[in-house]
């Protein structure tokens, strides 16, 4: 059952600059990962998606409702983790945290402590004193304690040092064991290749893969075939490398990363 749906999303921007005909389903209890670079589309494409723009053209849905007209509903049901988060600099970490928990009216005390040191948050500083990765946790914090059954996590890493992405990552595979629909753009694959099971890459505002991660494994894999001098060396190189021997000649098959496939539909170049 879909959670999430677009369906011929058009938001243009004029000069080639939006999102055209954008299409994908994330369905109950899966975590989808939203590739692209800076400029492809994957924040004008969630923005729709929290009811911030209106469609062109085109229908987004979560559990049903309509983003556009039922927003208020929408917003209610997500945790979201905006690209770039802004935040009331003169209030304190705890005093966000308070204004975010009686604005929804939800969320319980001890999930909020749980964040809070899962990911070493002390909120008692004012925000416009802390820095970007401190901001970044509020955020997560902000987003999780709520305890929302949907997640839409724009770049939710940003910022964060290596322990505390691994945390984040390890919050969104137990978040998903639990049965949560998660919706990530992100520019770090590792994270991505850990947590999701479906994959779709934009390309100048256009989907140019929706697929489960395990198919485009699949259909992205390279094989190299060698020659040896004699049998017994090609016999010790199809050992060595798990390849396949026959006579002097061994062939051997790679499963590219996340992080190749990807550049394979970019052909190494950018699209900002």
């Amino acid at each position: 059952m879909s959670v999430i749906e677009i369906k011929n999303l058009v938001r243009s921007y004029g000069g080639g600059k939006g999102i055209f005909d954008i299409s994908f389903k994330v369905n109950q209890g899966e975590a989808f990962g939203f590739l692209g670079p800076n400029g492809a589309g994957k924040t004008t494409t969630i923005r729709h998606l929290m009811g911030f723009l209106k469609p062109e053209s085109g229908k987004c849905t979560i559990d049903g409702m309509d983003c556009w007209n039922e927003r208020d509903k929408v917003q209610a049901r997500l945790g979201y983790i905006p690209g770039e988060i802004s935040f009331f600099d003169d209030m304190t970490g705890t005093e966000f945290l308070k204004f975010i928990r009686k604005y929804r009216k939800t969320g319980t005390q001890s999930r909020k402590e749980e964040l809070l040191e899962r990911f070493e948050l002390d909120p008692k500083t004012k925000i416009k004193k802390m820095s970007k990765g401190t901001k970044q946790k509020l955020g997560i914090v902000a987003a999780f304690m709520h305890d929302p059954d949907i997640l839409i996590l724009d770049e939710p890493t940003s910022g964060l040092d290596p322990l505390m992405q691994s945390r984040f990552v390890n919050l969104v595979a137990e978040e998903k064991e639990h049965g949560k629909t998660v919706l990530m753009s992100s520019h770090i694959f590792e994270e991505v290749e850990r947590t999701c099971d479906r994959i779709g890459i934009i390309q100048k505002g256009r989907m140019v893969t929706v697929d489960s991660a395990t198919a485009l494994y699949k259909r992205h894999v390279r094989s190299y075939t060698v020659t040896l001098g004699n049998e017994a060396d090609a016999k010790a190189f199809a050992k060595d490398f798990d390849g396949i021997c026959e006579g002097t000649k061994v062939t051997v098959t790679t499963k590219q990363s996340l992080e190749e496939i990807f550049m394979d539909y970019y052909g190494g170049g950018k699209n900002d």
